[in-house]
């Protein structure tokens, strides 16, 4: 084999690797919005994650979404690792609130998918708020869920 031809395999085997590992790199890629959405019924609009706002433009880590069975922020999760979906540990439908609610720990609470969720989201967002003296993280329930088209 002359110098030339095994130059142009280096070349064509390089370009392959690369594309190779580009496209391993893609396919792990999270989605830059998300519907947050589970197999229960709805009582509003579905409600669209800015996965990509919320970890570019804030910063935040996979963890500060993401947790372990105890509640504890996943430090160890990078961008592409699988991940369970909330209701898979939330797993009862509905909220849990008012007189209802009544008695119940706040783990107990947490177990039902809206409550998780809202204490996650709207959590983040009042002290977003607060710390940046602003409104501009969402907190009511319209600026999330969109109205129902019927």
């Amino acid at each position: 084999m002359n110098k030339g031809s095994l130059g142009i395999m280096l070349i064509i085997t390089l370009a392959a690797s690369l594309l190779f590992v580009a496209g391993i790199s893609a396919g792990t890629k999270a989605p830059d919005e998300v519907q947050i959405k589970s197999p229960f019924e709805h009582k509003k609009g579905i409600v669209n994650f800015t996965h990509k706002k919320h970890t570019t433009e804030h910063k935040l880590a996979c963890g500060e979404c993401h947790h372990d069975d105890k509640g504890k922020a996943r430090t160890d999760l990078k961008e592409g690792d699988e991940v369970k979906l909330c209701f898979e540990c939330h797993n009862k439908p509905g909220e849990m609130k008012g007189k209802e609610a009544k008695g119940l720990s706040k783990e107990e609470k947490r177990a039902y998918i809206a409550n998780a969720m809202h204490d996650n989201c709207k959590g983040c967002h009042r002290q977003y708020n607060k710390d940046n003296n602003t409104k501009a993280a969402p907190t009511k329930c319209t600026d999330c869920h969109p109205k129902e088209k019927k």
